[in-house]
């Protein structure tokens, strides 16, 4: 790891993250209760939600697919038979004053998650990186507090909320790595459309546990963990100015105190909340109204086979199958309907047209939806049109700047790339003998650059080639443009 900083050589950080991701299912994990967000107050509820007397619960199978199918996409080993325990603490946000979990036979063991180290060069994939995991369990969601300035009210509408804990080992080394690790997980829950991972509506959530200790020193230092880490951004923000704040108490010859700090990203300041709780203090214990789940192989088979391809070995792929650029890649393979799209766009065009292709869904089709404020699945481009444009493009038929009128045209009528064409007359000309006849006017009427070229200056030619766009209005063919110039240069 690297010294945390310039001025501290001697010690570094030792980060490990604990992050909460909502399962996105139709009802709550132990009961038909609907689950959303943005519902009146506490309307999703029920008797099992808030905890009547004689309700029982009943799990959730969409919610052990999906944290059974995380565990796959990350690596893990799936446990042949998981169990429920109770996590015990009174708080208002947790009507049963328990919270059903899993502690000493979670789902998913060990695993990784694989990130792109700070640094990359914009050419090429940087240094990669697996962040190991401890464990993914799955529990319930609590309820929210909402504070104000007299009073807190409790609102029960996210309790029961099938909730994974995804925990790493004290492995990440840096605020930026902690970034990586989080997009990194975001995208690969998103891409196997586990959870859409917004923040904002707290479906992805990061406690960060931080420690300092000396370079070369085995023995993990005391951790502070750090809660309302409510965006990437203040993940990252977080975790550097608990490192600078550490350092500055151990160089004052303090000492760092176990305890759990709340951290205000907005001022960029934290608070001390309370000291840690260790395991027991939550007095674990199997719950009785759950049988534990047995998983098969069956089971585990079906869901591997539903799992996408990981975001990362995509983008490795794209690279070299499609002779991609990184650029292109890293806009391309984090949204996967975008990467999809674009890949069906390649099965019509042809993998020699890749490239092409990958150009215009980036900065043509991004552009149009954008300021559109639509998404793919509004657009009216199919891709198997973007793939025809490309052809009309690669055959000559029209040059690159007709092409983007012609585009235009498609994303706002669906129309397709062959019957703009026709309808506004933009097929390139055909006319040998007018094209020549440019290429004459644009020779006789520049002398000097004649004369370069001719002496050897290859790059003169370029010369000659804007009077010749012009006088065709864009449609000429560049290629033949080149061609016929050099043919007439040289009698």
């Amino acid at each position: 790891m690297n010294s945390v900083t310039q001025n501290s050589p001697t010690y570094e950080a030792v980060i490990g993250l604990e992050v909460h991701v909502q399962v996105k299912t139709k009802s709550k994990i132990f009961t038909r209760v609907e689950q959303g967000y943005g519902h009146p107050e506490n309307t999703l509820t029920d008797p099992v939600v808030l905890a009547l007397p004689g309700a029982l619960p009943v799990m959730n199978k969409a919610a052990l697919d999906a944290i059974i199918k995380a565990g796959l996409m990350l690596h893990c080993d799936i446990a042949d038979v998981c169990k429920w325990d109770r996590k015990n603490y009174f708080y208002p946000d947790s009507p049963k004053n328990y919270q059903i979990s899993q502690y000493d036979q979670p789902m998913c063991l060990g695993g990784y998650v694989e990130i792109e180290l700070p640094g990359a060069s914009r050419k090429e994939m940087g240094d990669h990186k697996k962040i190991p995991l401890t464990r993914i369990h799955l529990e319930e969601d609590v309820g929210k507090l909402n504070h104000h300035v007299h009073d807190s009210l409790v609102d029960y509408n996210r309790a029961g909320t099938p909730l994974m804990e995804i925990v790493s080992e004290p492995a990440l080394a840096s605020a930026e790595e902690a970034y990586a690790y989080l997009t990194a997980l975001r995208t690969m829950m998103v891409y196997a459309d586990i959870s859409d991972c917004d923040m904002e509506k707290g479906q992805l959530r990061c406690d960060a546990n931080i420690s300092i200790r000396p370079v070369g020193q085995t023995e993990l230092g005391v951790k502070v963990e750090l809660k309302n880490l409510n965006s990437i951004s203040y993940v990252r923000d977080g975790i550097s100015h608990e490192i600078r704040r550490q350092l500055g108490v151990v160089k004052k010859g303090g000492t760092i105190v176990q305890e759990t700090r709340d951290y205000d990203g907005i001022s960029g300041a934290s608070q001390s909340l309370r000291t840690k709780e260790d395991a027991h203090d939550y007095r674990y214990f199997p719950d009785p109204d759950l049988m534990p789940v047995r998983v098969d192989k069956v089971w585990k088979d079906r869901l591997s086979a539903e799992c996408p391809e990981r975001p990362f070995d995509k983008q490795r792929r794209f690279m070299a199958e499609y002779n991609l650029p990184y650029t292109l890649t890293s806009v391309l393979v984090p949204d996967r309907l975008l990467s999809e799209w674009f890949e069906a766009a390649v099965t019509v065009a042809g993998a020699a047209q890749a490239q092409g292709v990958g150009n215009w869904v980036v900065n043509d089709l991004l552009r149009e939806l954008g300021a559109a404020g639509q998404t793919l699945a509004t657009c009216q481009v199919t891709p198997t049109a973007l793939a025809e444009l490309v052809g009309l493009i690669a055959a000559g038929t029209i040059t690159q700047q007709v092409a983007r009128e012609v585009f235009t045209e498609m994303f706002a009528t669906g129309e397709s790339p062959a019957a703009v064409v026709e309808r506004k007359g933009l097929k390139g000309g055909t006319n040998h003998d007018e094209l020549e006849q440019w290429c004459r006017d644009a020779i006789a009427g520049n002398a000097k650059a004649r004369e370069q070229f001719l002496g050897g200056k290859e790059s003169a030619i370029n010369a000659f080639k804007g009077p010749v766009m012009k006088a065709s209005r864009g449609q000429a063919n560049p290629r033949l443009v080149d061609e016929t110039l050099r043919r007439l240069l040289a009698e």
